[in-house]
């Protein structure tokens, strides 16, 4: 890894750090932070390599907002979450965002999945979402259910980045 590449790792997991502090404190995902963010990494991209490097920034962002959008969309994560990636996205590019988002989500139903192990939920949302899908209407959860709880998703998206980074099956 260059020293101008592990820069850009460095300034990418330092705000990403960030973001999980305030994520799990405050259960939100600063503006500012991902601006800085953007920002950085327009800086970042067109230091290193001129005009294609805003282009992969603006690719990169782009990829990473519209393959969570749809999560937010269907409410399955906020709002922060989205524009976190896409701000993580400006750093990777195109393709590393593709790799990274892909690996954020396994990370994040990993994270998920054992909260309900740990909190022995697992079965309550199974039978409630089959109970969803035999009746074809939304049963609320109860009031003690995990699925009403927030889930600080930004430690998945440091972690699933994080992976990408050091982890690349396919080559260059």
């Amino acid at each position: 890894m260059s020293s101008d590449n592990l820069l850009i790792v460095v300034v990418l997991l330092a705000l990403l750090g960030c973001a999980v502090v305030v994520d799990v404190c405050r259960h939100r995902i600063p503006n500012s932070l991902v601006l800085i963010g953007m920002v950085l990494s327009l800086l970042c991209q067109f230091s290193l390599t001129g005009m294609n490097g805003l282009i992969s920034c603006w690719l990169g962002v782009l990829v990473g907002f519209g393959l969570f959008l749809p999560f937010y969309s269907l409410g399955g994560m906020a709002a922060g979450d989205v524009k976190l990636m896409a701000m993580a996205g400006g750093f990777l590019g195109p393709m590393a965002t593709i790799f990274a988002v892909a690996l954020t989500l396994i990370v994040g139903t990993i994270f998920g999945l054992s909260t309900l192990l740990y909190k022995k939920q697992l079965f309550r949302l199974v039978q409630r979402y089959w109970a969803m899908a035999s009746l074809r209407t939304y049963i609320a959860p109860q009031a003690d259910d995990a699925a009403r709880q927030r889930f600080p998703y930004a430690i998945a998206i440091f972690t699933g980045v994080l992976i990408s980074l050091f982890w690349q099956p396919f080559g260059p």
